[in-house]
């Protein structure tokens, strides 16, 4: 990009329609917070690229979210709330002596991808805008405030719905929240915005006639993906981004080569890459990052929950449960079996219904667990972190595993089978007798 770019990110709103005592924008979808996805779009347009998010209600929480994941955003809280104008210009301060472009949206749009934000600021600067407002047309627009455009193709002002004629509520085109702004020239705006009107707010799209009447050219990027706007105001908002952003990556897995059997019972995070030849089996869910390399078969019926890696050729079967776990190339773990806090070897073979307990709830601990090549874990066995298991040892089924087992050995505490002869026929002789 030719000019630095920050950005301004609207993350102050309650959230009244979601009934939650949370914060609306740390509402997840994936395991990861609707502000998140936001600010990652925002972060992969450039290295240098700094984002301010204008928090509000919940702002300790959404603060001390930000603090512990990103050490590149800042944050400006707006006391009152007093409109989307006002909260912008509460970003004032930390963009003192900034020249380059800004950009503004918001912290409950987690649809929004790079590629859309790069294709904004590239139209911005190639037609010479000043204000370039993402657009974008749904066949039902209501609720959004339209665009008004001049013959020549230019924004004159945008119209809410509450204010539009019948003939504006016919226009398709909608605002959707998303602003380009060459700073040097439009920031004095936001000390002059009016808050005259019924709510006595202060509007973020008051800028269009402000610019305008400076002077400065306001132009429409038309996005053509209008699942990119949708925002999030109700847990119903958040299922339909949900299935929307699901969808968006399966298509993109299997045009890359992946199979998925099942598009309607398979959920796959965006963070997940998967490479070609593998095979996603149904009901099938995958949250967080995760690296799953090519001719593997997931499912049906697993769980990644997330920072796992899958080794060429392995197969995670039905009921397995996967949580920062490592797995080298052509190994099993074919069914009913956590996996949690491991780093697994190569051709290793996990019997069903083995559980790796990695937690201790009075430390609060995770502890490591460490599975070498050719390594075979008979069923309903429990592996102890922290603990080794060396290359082709053995462990037999029913076994709990409390410390380190050496190379090629066999490993088994289970208690000895104990038979007693007749022990049924006698108790219900007895049974017999007494009665």
């Amino acid at each position: 990009m030719e000019k630095e770019v920050k950005a301004i990110i609207l993350g102050a709103g309650k959230g009244t329609r979601m009934k939650s005592t949370k914060p609306k924008v740390l509402h997840e979808i994936f395991a990861k917070p609707l502000l998140s996805w936001v600010i990652d779009s925002i972060s992969a347009l450039s290295k240098k690229v700094e984002s301010i998010v204008v928090i509000g209600h919940g702002a300790h929480e959404v603060e001390e979210y930000l603090n512990h994941n990103y050490k590149y955003v800042k944050t400006t809280l707006q006391k009152e709330q007093l409109g989307t104008g006002h909260a912008v210009a509460q970003a004032l301060p930390l963009l003192a002596g900034f020249r380059g472009l800004v950009i503004i949206t918001c912290g409950d749009t987690p649809l929004i991808t790079t590629q859309s934000l790069k294709s904004l600021i590239k139209y911005h600067l190639e037609h010479n805008s000043d204000l370039t407002v993402m657009t974008t047309v749904f066949d039902n627009p209501f609720g959004y405030g339209r665009i008004i455009r001049s013959a020549k193709g230019e924004i004159i002002k945008i119209v809410e719905e509450k204010d539009a004629s019948e003939s504006t509520k016919e226009i398709k085109e909608v605002n959707t929240g998303i602003y380009c702004l060459e700073w040097t020239k439009i920031k004095k705006a936001f000390t002059e915005l009016k808050n005259n009107n019924s709510q006595g707010e202060y509007y973020l799209t008051d800028i269009i006639k402000w610019a305008r009447d400076n002077s400065c050219r306001v132009l429409g990027y038309k996005n053509p993906d209008n699942r990119e706007m949708q925002g999030i105001n109700s847990r119903s908002d958040l299922e339909k981004a949900f299935q929307v952003m699901n969808q968006r990556h399966l298509d993109s897995l299997m045009d890359k080569g992946v199979t998925i059997y099942d598009r309607n019972s398979t959920y796959i995070s965006p963070e997940t890459i998967i490479c070609e030849d593998s095979v996603i089996f149904p009901n099938t869910y995958i949250e967080g990052r995760n690296y799953i390399s090519s001719g593997c078969k997931i499912g049906p019926m697993a769980h990644l929950r997330g920072n796992c890696e899958i080794g060429e050729g392995s197969k995670i079967g039905n009921f397995v449960e996967l949580k920062n776990a490592k797995i080298a190339k052509k190994t099993n773990v074919c069914h009913l079996t956590y996996v949690g806090d491991a780093k697994i070897g190569s051709c290793v073979n996990i019997g069903a219904g083995t559980i790796f307990a990695n937690y201790n709830s009075i430390t609060k601990e995770k502890k490591l667990s460490t599975v070498a090549d050719g390594v075979s874990i008979g069923s309903n066995s429990v592996i102890v972190a922290p603990v080794e298991l060396k290359e082709d040892s053995f462990v037999a089924a029913l076994s709990c595993i409390t410390k380190d087992v050496e190379a090629d050995s066999l490993v088994m505490n289970r208690v000895p089978q104990k038979e007693i002869k007749n022990w049924v026929k006698n108790k219900k002789e007895k049974i017999d007798y007494e009665s």
